[in-house]
């Protein structure tokens, strides 16, 4: 089952609001000088592979969850883990430092093997939830409060 990635204000207004300056920043530059003539050519690349990730980011993360593994797609960003290796989720807390393949707040937090955890956000926290502990009744869940 295909989960798509629910997308918020806040990462709406990052995504879009930072490809905005990059590529206002290119623009800028290149009527300044030309495209071949630009002193930073290499620079306004990098800008535009950064918007273009953001963008592939945003329009592209997904799940899936089948018999034996979730698999996750953001962008660049892909895995699989193993359900079986989950041992916790917490659902409705946002995790702003580690590995996130989310475009939203107040997702699940995918807690597996000994140390590792992903944040993802569903677009229903409780539907993927739901369909993961049919796959494994052994998962904890914690829901946590958004006050």
């Amino acid at each position: 089952m295909t989960f798509k990635s629910r997308r918020d204000r806040l990462f709406q207004l990052m995504t879009f609001g930072f490809s905005a300056v990059f590529i206002g920043i290119v623009l800028f530059q290149w009527s300044e000088s030309g495209i071949e003539n630009s002193p930073s050519f290499l620079s306004n690349i990098l800008l535009l592979a950064i918007v273009g990730f953001l963008l592939w980011s945003h329009f592209d993360t997904t799940y899936e969850l089948t018999k034996t593994e979730l698999k996750y797609k953001s962008g660049i960003l892909r895995g699989t883990i193993q359900i079986k290796d989950i041992s916790e989720i917490i659902k409705g807390k946002t995790l702003w430092s580690g590995f996130k393949a989310a475009t939203a707040r107040h997702g699940v937090i995918v807690k597996y093997n000994q140390y590792d955890e992903i944040y993802i956000s569903p677009k229903t926290n409780d539907t993927f939830v739901a369909k993961l502990l049919e796959l494994n009744t052994e998962i904890a869940i914690t829901t946590h409060s958004n006050s």
